[in-house]
């Protein structure tokens, strides 16, 4: 666990803290052809390499290359492909990241996690959290929509003025924090979130002229809370 906390310290202090606004400039006017792309890689390579002194050299001599080489190839392939479309330049982001960690997990994996790595997965307390936020975060999407489907009120003009998807994502996120804050016994956290939600869902409950609005909001959001506070109980249950 040691070494793979110093590598993700590694990885945040040099994509994160250790590059300039010239630098992202300079690297998305060349690509990979960019001087800055070079040095930001061979930081992460330094940053490794000084982070891993503590440990045997002898033993951790390639990871610092091996992660200067991969940051190098997955930086400049998102800078080849992702063009200038402000979607398409976030999934490349996304995807950037996922890989730098994918690489951090591929060394802690060929140093020390070949021998932990399926006891992790066996733990029944770890396999139970995934449960648990994969149905918050996915089927129960699907389930309260299904449910609340035939309530669903007539939207006149109002879609323009919002995010795609922000509705179902909202869901997601505000069921996970209760989730979170049940596990962790934290109850007091899920009041100060429906008021929360409360306060900021006011403009849309104003607008509701015979309270079909209101009374969806109300419903969509009771079943979403209960669906977490559930989850959350039968975690605890069974951990």
């Amino acid at each position: 666990m040691n070494l793979v906390l110093k590598l993700i310290l590694a990885h945040l202090i040099g994509d994160f803290l250790l590059q300039s606004d010239s630098w992202i400039k300079d690297k998305e006017d060349r690509k990979w052809r960019s001087p800055a792309l070079l040095l930001h890689a061979l930081i992460h390579g330094a940053l490794v390499f000084v982070f891993l002194l503590p440990y045997s050299l002898n033993e951790y001599i390639l990871a610092a290359p091996f992660i200067f080489v991969l940051h190098w190839i997955i930086d400049a392939s998102k800078l080849q492909y992702q063009g200038g479309n402000g979607s398409k330049r976030r999934v490349w982001f996304v995807m950037d990241q996922l890989a730098h960690f994918l690489v951090i997990g591929a060394v802690w994996y060929f140093y020390e996690g070949s021998s932990q790595f399926f006891r992790f997965l066996n733990n029944e307390q770890f396999l139970l959290t995934i449960v648990s936020v994969f149905f918050l975060a996915h089927p129960s999407s699907m389930i309260i929509k299904i449910l609340i489907s035939g309530w669903s009120p007539e939207e006149k003009g109002d879609k323009e003025h919002s995010l795609d998807n922000a509705g179902k994502y909202i869901g997601i996120l505000e069921r996970l924090f209760v989730f979170g804050f049940i596990i962790t016994n934290n109850w007091e956290g899920i009041g100060f979130l429906l008021a929360a939600k409360s306060v900021f869902r006011f403009g849309d409950l104003n607008k509701a002229k015979d309270r079909n609005l209101t009374e969806y909001i109300l419903i969509g959001t009771l079943i979403s809370f209960g669906f977490a506070m559930l989850t959350g109980i039968i975690y605890l249950y069974f951990s």
